[in-house]
């Protein structure tokens, strides 16, 4: 939704099935683009994160599937509506606005109403609308999708209640309940999408191995013991074994694994995050952990789990933020600030280098970089770069964050030129990594910036970069940064014109080693994964 930006696809006064009570209490001219449900237009009452990234109104997203519709956002691009996931992030900041703002807080649309307006939609992009809903659009990704699991799922669409994470769940949800995230409140106040589709039946599944039947077997029983042991069984098998990690990431043992994850039993907790870490170094288990509903439940442990549990949850983060199709998710559904806590304030070295690397691979996605920017990362970051606190990696985040406008502000309001000038004076950045991405970060700065030449001067930054381009020793690439910039310095108003911004930051990422492709396997070195669990 903030990722879609607004846009008024058509008016809603004329729909007979409109009303007073139906339209949103407040003035729409006034309200947060983010705040406001795509398809409606209004206030947002059950937001939810679709597969795609962006979050919509619940109810909107029941229609839109109920009738096989895929709207086509105003970039052109037609959202994944397979998965739904509570933003309850986005939902506590919405009513945090409407109390400050005095605003009536938002009430669920009509179902009819919403329906209007969707089916009018369709009437106006011919060609999309009325397509048949695949299977796969509907279930969440599993080995096998039989008619039945196709037919309990449609099921659910139209009679599920509203599910809510709970974070007092101490023991696991045993084989003939559901297992969603429930509250003693869905029956009162029902909602047809879940963030979830898996039920009692596994009879449809493939059959298990002699490995998954065991861990199974221990994780359903209703003795803790039990849990504990098949928690550290998981632990143990997928340590070391890929085949391993990828034949038990199944729905029957992801479904149990939640419940564990904010079991009040530290043991539990912990051991269970550190399966998560596990199961989530192989690629092709780091999309449908996260569609499986566990990043609200890491979110929460990050908040109030228990230490180890704390830095385990971090690792888990950082190795799904890896995946392109993760970043946004994880970004709306209110990770970047815990993680910018537990980079400043974990006192585990492993977690706040883990939540270091996770906001790196979180901040390669526009959106987010704003999101830790107005979470206050800047500052923050600008504090720890001059005291010395793994500063390689605070810098190279900092590249990212000077790559947006607002990051950019930040970052010449703070002082950063002259922190960053100061610290390659000093010889505080002391190893190699370190001065190139000191280097890299005034580079980014510098680009189709007119505040960088004055800020560089005052700091003295010319006479520093000539001696890293002079010296013997350093790097090509370093030097070549560094020569970026005095050109930048030198070359008056026309590097620092309308357009230049754009004309050289792929170069800019080419010459730094920054680009995207590089990380997505989370393989560049000195951000590998850490060690298995």
């Amino acid at each position: 939704m903030g990722e879609t930006g607004r846009h008024r696809w058509f008016s809603f006064h004329h729909h007979r099935s409109a009303s007073a009570t139906s339209m949103p209490q407040h003035n729409p001219g006034e309200t947060p683009i983010e705040f406001l449900c795509p398809i409606t237009d209004f206030l947002m009452s059950d937001p939810v994160v679709v597969a795609s990234g962006q979050t919509f109104e619940r109810i909107s997203v029941q229609v839109c599937r109920n009738l096989g519709f895929a709207p086509k956002l105003h970039d052109g691009s037609q959202p994944d509506l397979s998965t739904v996931i509570p933003n309850l992030a986005m939902k506590s900041t919405i009513l945090s606005w409407c109390n400050r703002k005095k605003v009536e807080h938002p009430r669920p649309p009509d179902y009819a109403y919403v329906e209007g307006v969707v089916r009018a939609r369709m009437d106006k992009e011919p060609g999309t609308g009325n397509r048949v809903v695949a299977r796969s659009e509907i279930l969440p990704p599993v080995a096998e999708n039989s008619p039945s699991d196709y037919d309990s799922v449609m099921a659910a669409i139209r009679s599920r209640s509203r599910n809510s994470i709970s974070s007092s769940t101490s023991l696991p949800l045993h084989h003939h309940r559901p297992v969603t995230y429930s509250s003693s409140s869905e029956a009162e106040n029902p909602n047809p999408i879940q963030s979830s589709f898996s039920t009692s039946d596994y009879s449809s599944y493939p059959p298990m191995s002699e490995e998954e039947e065991e861990i199974y077997n221990k994780l359903r029983s209703a003795n803790t013991i039990d849990h504990e042991q098949g928690l550290i069984l998981l632990r143990k098998t997928t340590r070391a074994s890929e085949s391993s990690r990828i034949s038990l990431c199944t729905d029957r043992v992801l479904s149990l694994l939640r419940s564990f994850i904010v079991s009040r039993y530290n043991i539990v907790q912990t051991n269970a995050a550190a399966s998560l870490v596990n199961l989530s170094l192989e690629k092709p288990n780091k999309l449908k952990i996260v569609r499986s509903g566990f990043v609200p439940l890491l979110i929460d442990v990050l908040k109030s789990g228990s230490t180890e549990a704390q830095e385990h949850v971090i690792g888990a983060l950082f190795s799904l933020a890896v995946e392109e199709e993760n970043k946004m998710v994880i970004g709306v559904l209110g990770a970047v600030e815990p993680l910018l806590h537990a980079l400043r304030s974990s006192e585990s070295e492993r977690a706040r280098q883990d939540a270091a690397l996770a906001l790196y691979h979180l901040s390669l996605i526009p959106n987010n970089r704003t999101r830790l920017v107005r979470a206050g990362a800047v500052p923050m970051m600008l504090s720890m770069v001059r005291s010395g606190e793994s500063a390689s990696r605070i810098l190279l985040l900092l590249c990212n964050l000077a790559a947006c406008s607002e990051g950019k502000g930040a970052m010449l309001d703070g002082n950063a030129v002259a922190i960053l000038v100061g610290k390659l004076r000093e010889g505080g950045a002391d190893s190699e990594a370190a001065r190139e991405n000191c280097v890299g970060a005034l580079l980014t700065l510098s680009v189709g910036n007119m505040r960088f030449r004055g800020l560089a001067s005052e700091a003295g930054a010319e006479e520093i970069l000539t001696d890293i381009v002079e010296s013997e020793s350093g790097s090509q690439r370093l030097k070549e940064k560094a020569g970026k910039i005095l050109q930048a310095l030198r070359g008056g108003e026309r590097e620092f014109g309308e357009g230049a911004e754009a004309r050289e930051w792929n170069r800019m990422l080419e010459a730094s080693g920054l680009s995207r492709s590089q990380f997505q396997g989370g393989q560049k070195e000195g951000f590998a994964y850490s060690s298995q669990f």
